[in-house]
């Protein structure tokens, strides 16, 4: 999949991704979305498909909150990126806190859960202009449009291909 280079890219980047995911999801036998039958986001460790879609959320409900401080009046360079406490370098443990953070929720709520990020981060973009999402640096060297892809549609395409694979050993 090529990089998104404009509002429609990113768009068709993000849907498509999430299309091809939502196939690979509906395949998983419910009694297994807890079991830890993938690798984990930490080399050497396991997580479920339910850890998988916690992961997903975590990220989408993270670009909504960095947006949202922006609309409350708070400049980019304060902004905790990408999460309070936790540094680019570190990203593993954020993942462990993603887990953590929807471990009481079920496969379907996760899903719900999911879509709803999906579709708020559609209408973010909707609200922006090319020149907006691609036309300038937003956080350190990257896009807007940068940013959001990092943490959608390559992260969908992402867990489509672990999924996939998982599931060809059914």
């Amino acid at each position: 999949m090529a990089v998104p280079n404009s509002k429609q890219e990113l768009l068709d980047a993000i849907n498509s991704t999430y299309a091809k995911l939502a196939q690979e999801l509906a395949r998983v036998p419910p009694a297994l979305a807890r079991e830890p039958v993938l690798e984990g986001q930490v080399a050497g460790t396991r997580m479920s498909v339910c850890d998988l879609l916690a992961y997903l959320v975590g990220w989408n409900e993270l670009v909504l909150h960095w947006h949202a401080q922006l609309r409350d009046g708070k400049r980019i360079e304060d902004i905790a990126f990408p999460a309070e406490g936790f540094t680019w370098n570190a990203l593993g443990k954020l993942a462990q806190r993603f887990y953590a953070d929807y471990a009481e929720l079920g496969m379907d709520d996760l899903l719900q859960r999911l879509e709803q990020a999906k579709n708020q981060l559609l209408a973010l973009v909707e609200s922006h202009d090319d020149a907006q999402l691609y036309g300038q640096s937003w956080y350190t060297h990257y896009t807007m449009g940068r940013m959001i892809q990092f943490n959608t549609a390559s992260p969908y395409a992402n867990a489509r291909t672990r999924l996939r694979a998982w599931l060809k050993t059914l």
